[in-house]
């Protein structure tokens, strides 16, 4: 799950707020389509949770748990 890049940027940006599938696909520099595939497999993995607004569909991180687990493997990459 982790091993793709795409996934921990898409993690790293949730982590800082909900956004849409074109907000993540601005901030990383990739095509919605790619983001739009990554989300699935997060999702289906319960790390990524959407809403939908209208016809906008807004995705942040499952729940608090998963910001703690995230936020603890970053602390644990950046003393290694």
């Amino acid at each position: 799950m982790f091993g793709d890049t795409t996934r921990i940027k898409i993690l790293c940006a949730l982590f800082q707020a909900e956004m849409c599938v074109c907000d993540i696909s601005a901030v990383l520099g990739m095509t919605q389509s790619a983001i739009s595939h990554q989300l699935r497999v997060l999702k289906q993995s319960r790390l990524v949770k959407n809403r939908k607004d209208g016809k906008v569909v807004y995705y942040s991180l499952s729940d608090d748990h998963i910001k703690h687990i995230f936020d603890e493997g970053l602390i644990h990459v950046i003393e290694t």
